[in-house]
C-alpha cells in the first residue's frame, strides 16, 4: 500500500495593527506594513487572539481570519500538546519609538484563576534594529519588598529599583512570567509569546493618551505576580549556527510553549527545505525578517518580503526555499 500523500499547503497571512501611543513608522519604512494606523506601534503577524486577529492573504483561504481556518481545519495545528487548545502562540513585530510602560505578566495558573481562565504570557524578544544607546528593562537592580515597589511605582522612583541593559541587534531575550520589563525607546523586535493580551501596567511616565487620558495602571494585580528577587548576571544565550547545504540556523530559545530558530538562507537555486518539513506534531510559522525569497511546492509559490509571515500547516506538502533572506521559524 503507498504512503499516503501530505496535502496541506502554506499560505501568507495578514497582520492586525495596534496604534500604541508610544510607537513610530519603521514597521511601514522597512517591513512593508501597509496600513493607516498612526503611530504603528504592532503588527500582530500571526495572531488568533481576539483583540487582534490575522487573517489570511491569497489562495484557497483568502480573507478568512486565521483562527476561521484552523477552526475549520484543527489538524493544520498538529498533534502537540500544546496545542489542545488551539494555536498556542501569538507572534508580533514592535516599534518602539518610545519607551514602553513598565509592565509585568502573570503566569498561566495566575491567568486561570483571575482574568477568568486566559493564558499566562510567556515571550521571547529578538532585537531587528537598535538604535545607539538603546537600553530594555529586564528585572531588578537588587531585591525589593513589596511595600518597596508599590511605594516607588507611586512616587515615580520606580527607576532606582529597575536593571537596565543595553541592547544590541541580534540580542535574544527570554521574558518568563513576572519579570518586570520594558522595551526601550529606539528598539524595534520579533516577539514570539504566548496566545496572549495579559499585561499588567505597573508604570507609565504619567503620560496621556491621544484623548488626554493616563492610560489605566494594574498594580496590585502586578504586585501579585512580580518576581521581586534581582535580576543581575542576565547574559545572552550561547548559540551555535548549523550549516546547511545552502543556508544555516541557530536555536534562538525553546519552552514549554514555543521553539524559534533563525535561518540564513543563500542559495542560488531551489533546495528542498529538509529542516522546515512539518509532521503530525506541529505547524511552523516562518517570518521573513530581513531580505527575500520563495517557498514552493505542489501547487505553491509563495514569494515572500522583509515583514511577511507564512503558515506552514503541519503535514505540509513537500516545500522548497530560496533566496536570500534571514527569517525567524517558529513551533511548537
Amino acid at each position: 500500500m503507498r504512503a499516503a500523500v501530505n496535502q496541506n499547503r502554506p499560505f501568507m497571512l495578514q497582520a492586525a495593527y495596534k496604534d500604541y501611543l508610544w510607537g513610530g513608522s519603521k514597521l511601514k519604512d522597512e517591513f512593508g506594513k501597509e496600513t493607516d494606523t498612526d503611530p504603528l506601534a504592532e503588527a500582530w503577524v500571526c495572531s488568533v487572539h481576539a483583540d487582534g486577529q490575522s487573517s489570511v492573504a491569497g489562495g484557497e483561504h483568502d480573507a478568512m481570519l486565521l483562527s476561521d481556518v484552523l477552526r475549520l481545519h484543527p489538524e493544520y495545528i498538529g498533534t502537540h500538546p500544546g496545542t489542545g487548545d488551539g494555536l498556542p502562540i501569538l507572534v508580533k513585530l514592535i516599534d518602539a519609538k518610545e519607551d514602553l510602560s513598565v509592565q509585568v505578566h502573570p503566569d498561566d495558573g495566575y491567568a486561570r484563576n483571575y482574568e477568568n481562565g486566559q493564558r499566562g504570557k510567556t515571550e521571547l524578544w529578538y532585537v531587528l534594529y537598535a538604535k545607539k544607546g538603546a537600553e530594555l528593562v529586564y528585572g531588578f537592580r537588587h531585591d525589593v519588598t513589596r511595600e518597596e515597589l508599590r511605594a516607588s511605582l507611586l512616587d515615580g522612583s520606580v527607576g532606582k529599583h529597575l536593571q537596565r541593559v543595553p541592547v544590541e541587534k541580534g540580542d535574544v531575550f527570554f521574558v518568563e512570567p513576572g519579570t518586570v520589563h520594558a522595551i526601550g525607546a529606539g528598539i524595534v523586535l520579533a516577539e514570539v509569546q504566548e496566545s496572549s493580551n495579559l499585561t499588567y501596567r505597573l508604570y507609565d511616565y504619567d503620560r496621556v493618551d491621544k484623548n488626554g487620558r493616563k492610560r489605566t495602571l494594574q498594580i496590585d494585580k502586578g504586585l501579585d505576580v512580580a518576581k521581586l528577587t534581582s535580576s543581575i548576571g542576565l547574559r545572552q544565550p550561547m548559540r551555535l549556527l548549523q550549516y546547511r547545504n545552502g543556508f544555516a540556523s541557530e536555536l534562538l530559545g525553546r519552552c514549554r510553549y514555543f521553539q524559534v530558530e533563525r535561518m540564513l538562507l543563500n542559495t542560488e537555486r531551489y533546495r528542498d527545505m529538509a529542516d522546515l518539513k512539518t509532521g503530525s506534531n506541529s505547524f511552523r510559522v516562518l517570518l521573513c525578517v530581513d531580505g527575500c525569497g520563495t517557498l514552493s511546492g505542489r501547487d505553491v509559490m509563495l514569494p515572500f518580503f522583509k515583514g511577511d509571515c507564512i503558515f506552514v500547516p503541519a503535514e505540509s506538502v513537500a516545500l522548497k526555499l530560496h533566496g536570500r533572506a534571514q527569517l525567524l521559524s517558529i513551533s511548537c
